[in-house]
């Protein structure tokens, strides 16, 4: 475990950072209301709708946690022209987020996810979306903005978050990564089963365990650490990253790499905490796992902390970015 380490002066050095998040954005729509009464229609419970809300979600939640974090997000996606689109860059600009790297299509809508709360529980989810490959004329447009940005801005590092909607493409994500190592920015991944084997030769991996079992098509208990080690392992070498992050949810979160010319193997149990919503962890956690990287602390820091920022954002109903300072001030007590 490290010692006499300052973290303030770590978190501090995130707001010099520039990070790239490329992905599936959308928009998060929260229905609130109360239930007193089932429908006569049919057994359901009828919400009486008291408050909407608007958030971004998917990979705009990164960049949400990314600035959370005191870091400059730079968010790459498509979305469409539909009103949904003009709600998405409504809320960028409410949050006083840059929208360079956002492209509208006619060729695609913007995927939206109604939430739907009766009495504070969430009751329904609804979505709507398309997940098609960009067609190449969007897929051009997406690349040519990416290019602009990797060669006028100081990008630290880039996050892909995967959410099978159709943005981050085999090709696309070929391009980028070899851009990024020509110029030394480190690549962090949030992947979904999809494009799992496309992110060769990244820095950071961190699929789930159930993204982990897809993508390698095999069953694995989250209790049967050995088992994950070696599937982690496995993959590591198969796409050629340094490290494979796999979060286990309330059973912690394992680390593979190499270690010299060894394989190594880190453990981080989860802390005990009330859990009122998961939505938006994994988000958290690639993008403070991400920071701590591109500052180049070692993986235990970066497992630990990301871990602590997971289940600090879990104790939160619905999708919300990480407290910075809720989250130092548990860093520093821990570690």
């Amino acid at each position: 475990m490290p010692k006499g380490v300052n973290y303030k002066k770590l978190f501090d050095s995130f707001s010099r950072m520039n990070v790239m998040v490329i992905g599936d954005v959308m928009v998060d729509s929260y229905l609130w209301g109360k239930v007193e009464r089932i429908s006569p229609e049919a057994p359901i419970p009828i919400v009486a709708l008291r408050k909407r809300e608007h958030r971004m979600g998917g990979a705009a939640n990164v960049a949400m946690n990314i600035r959370a974090m005191g870091a400059k997000p730079i968010l790459c996606s498509v979305i469409g022209t539909d009103d949904k689109g003009d709600i998405f860059l409504e809320l960028m600009k409410k949050e006083k987020m840059n929208s360079s790297g956002i492209v509208r299509s006619q060729r695609r809508i913007t995927t939206t996810k109604f939430r739907i709360f009766g009495n504070t529980y969430q009751m329904l989810r609804v979505d709507e979306e398309e997940d098609d490959d960009l067609v190449q004329a969007d897929y051009l447009t997406l690349s040519r903005v990416i290019d602009r940005i990797l060669e006028t801005g100081n990008v630290h590092c880039i996050i892909f978050q995967d959410y099978n909607k159709g943005v981050l493409t085999p090709k696309l994500i070929q391009e980028v990564v070899k851009k990024a190592r020509k110029r030394n920015i480190p690549v962090a991944v949030d992947p979904k089963r999809k494009n799992f084997e496309s992110f060769s030769h990244v820095n950071l991996f961190k699929p789930n365990l159930k993204e982990l079992k897809e993508g390698l098509q095999i069953e694995l208990d989250a209790e049967d650490h050995d088992s994950i080690n070696e599937a982690a392992q496995a993959l590591r070498e198969k796409i050629k990253c340094d490290y494979v992050m796999t979060t286990l949810s309330e059973h912690g979160m394992l680390i593979s790499m190499k270690d010299k010319q060894d394989h190594k193997n880190l453990f981080i149990p989860a802390h005990v905490r009330p859990i009122s919503d998961v939505s938006g962890a994994g988000d958290t956690v690639i993008s403070v796992a991400s920071l701590c990287m591109a500052a180049e602390r070692s993986p235990y820091e970066i497992a630990f902390i990301s871990n602590l920022a997971g289940g600090i954002v879990c104790e939160e109903v619905g999708v919300v970015p990480i407290n910075k300072d809720k989250l130092l001030k548990e860093v520093i007590s821990l570690l």
